[in-house]
């Protein structure tokens, strides 16, 4: 069944029609304590969650993990949960990774409808279908490609996150727009992360969500173009991996614009990227997401992390590189020495 997205002008109808197309008997709400506390005031006094079973898990990515998901199943268990049954996923990425992996393999699956607070969640984690915990110390390893019924998209939450997670969930557009065209992706360099407009920034969530929907439309199962959508990320996730082992943890968008200097680096070396973008992405990321606390000694760790990515074949560290912004080069690989090369060039700069 085809995923809705909806872009929000009036939440509680919204809410109140996508629950009544999935026909349900019994109604869960999951949220974690921050958006508990924060965004579920908002929701809560709708006609139609009045009588919803509200279910609530530790905030924070270290917490997206199997002990979480076999909370969320109990609480379905105890409360009822049937086949027939739904889950709203009220939360940041954290929240709708795990609730749509618990909603698709809870009874082999039962609908869920996922409310994105964040802006990470709103053009990532929320669209696209990829669910999952992590384990073993390594990002979203266990997981399944199920979407939700609805994606609502309502930038009223944006007025309750720090700067930090704007510009954690600004580098996926990053990513979106470097995916696209030379306008968008010159538009999000001059955009003003420190006095964001959301007016403006709610029309270019529109436009990124598109970026990815199109691209997950054509290639729902990651086997060819999707893989696009990596860019950033087979670095980022050692980045962010490295940071949870010395027990840092460092959001999820810090980690991918990182990972986006480096392999944007490797696009340059590898397949020609115009050295004058590449200075320009990179001089916008180390502005807005400083730099992450590495040495030379942490390269082999973030190696071996590399190593373990799911995009790999065979053991080969598999990247997605651009010879330009919207000319995307996917199943690209890179030897050790510059893979090394482009953690330095973020690092210490050309």
């Amino acid at each position: 069944m085809k995923q809705r997205i909806i872009l929000s002008e009036d939440i509680e109808i919204e809410i109140t029609e996508a629950i009544s197309e999935c026909e349900h008997d019994r109604l869960f709400v999951l949220t974690d304590e921050t958006t508990r506390d924060v965004c579920w005031p908002r929701l809560r006094d709708f006609l139609s969650l009045k009588n919803a079973t509200l279910i609530t898990i530790k905030a924070g990515d270290t917490h997206k993990d199997i002990d979480s998901a076999t909370s969320v199943w109990r609480s379905l268990q105890e409360g009822g949960a049937t086949r027939h049954s739904c889950l709203i996923n009220l939360g940041g990425g954290m929240v709708t990774d795990l609730g749509g992996f618990v909603a698709s393999t809870f009874k082999r699956g039962i609908d869920f409808i996922n409310i994105p607070t964040t802006l990470l969640a709103m053009v990532d984690a929320s669209v696209g279908g990829k669910t999952g915990v992590n384990f073993g110390g390594l990002k979203n390893e266990i997981g399944v490609f199920c979407d939700s019924r609805f994606v609502i998209l309502d930038t009223l939450f944006l007025g309750t996150l720090d700067h930090a997670n704007i510009c954690s969930g600004y580098a996926e557009m990053l990513k979106h727009g470097l995916l696209s065209n030379d306008r968008m992706w010159s538009d999000l360099l001059t955009f003003d992360l420190n006095s964001p407009d959301l007016k403006r920034l709610q029309q270019m969530v529109a436009e990124s969500v598109k970026v990815k929907e199109k691209v997950v439309k054509a290639d729902p199962l990651e086997r060819n173009i999707r893989k696009a959508l990596n860019l950033g990320h087979t670095v980022g996730h050692a980045f962010e991996s490295l940071a949870m082992q010395k027990g840092h943890p460092v959001l999820h968008g810090y980690a991918v614009a990182w990972g986006l200097a480096c392999e944007l680096y490797l696009s340059h070396v590898k397949d020609g990227f115009p050295i004058e973008k590449l200075r320009q992405t990179a001089t916008f990321i180390r502005e807005n997401y400083s730099l992450p606390e590495v040495t030379c000694d942490d390269y082999p760790e973030l190696y071996r992390l590399m190593t373990h990515d799911k995009k790999n074949t065979a053991g080969t560290i598999n990247f997605t590189l651009l010879a330009d912004v919207g000319d995307i080069r996917i199943n690209r690989t890179a030897t050790k020495d510059e893979i090394f090369e482009a953690l330095d060039f973020y690092r210490e700069g050309l």
